[in-house]
C-alpha cells in the first residue's frame, strides 16, 4: 500500500502499532467509563469496554462486563459467545462450555470463527467441545 504525502502543512507521526493499539484501548476503557457513569445499563459502552478490556489483556474485568452484558439481554447469541470467549481466558472451562451452549442455542453461528477464535483456545483443548458442536451439528459440521 502506498503510503500518503502529506498535505501542505500537515505532519505525519509515525507510532508503532502496539502503542497505538494499546493507546487506542486506553481511550475505549475511559470513553466507555464516561458513558457508563450517565447511564449504567449502556449497553454499546458496556460492549465497548468488554473489548477494549479483553485486547488489554484484562480478562478478569472482561468477565464481569461480560456478566452484566448477558443479564442485559438474556436473548443475545453474541453476548453468551463474549462470555464463553471471557470464561475461556479466564480458564474457568465448565463456565465457558455453558455459556458457549447458550450462545449456539440462541442462533450463535460463525463456526469458523468459533474454530480460530484466540479466546476459545482453552476450551478447544477440552474434549467436550467437540462433543457440543456433535451434538449441535453433527456429521454436518460447517
Amino acid at each position: 500500500m502506498a503510503q500518503k504525502k502529506p498535505l501542505s502543512g500537515e505532519k505525519y507521526i509515525k507510532v508503532n502499532r502496539k502503542v497505538a493499539d494499546k493507546l487506542f484501548a486506553r481511550f475505549e476503557i475511559g470513553l466507555a467509563r464516561a458513558l457508563l457513569a450517565a447511564d449504567a445499563d449502556h449497553v454499546r459502552a458496556l460492549e465497548m469496554l468488554a473489548g477494549a478490556l479483553c485486547r488489554t489483556g484484562r480478562h478478569d474485568e472482561t468477565l464481569e462486563v461480560d456478566l452484566r452484558l448477558t443479564r442485559l439481554m438474556p436473548g443475545n447469541a453474541q453476548a453468551f459467545y463474549n462470555l464463553a470467549c471471557s470464561y475461556s481466558n479466564s480458564c474457568c472451562i465448565d463456565e465457558a462450555l455453558c455459556a458457549l451452549s447458550k450462545a449456539l442455542n440462541l442462533g450463535f453461528r460463525d463456526f469458523n470463527y468459533m474454530m480460530t477464535d484466540g479466546d476459545l483456545e482453552n476450551v478447544r483443548r477440552d474434549p467436550r467441545f467437540k462433543r457440543l458442536l456433535d451434538r449441535k451439528w453433527g456429521k454436518r459440521q460447517p
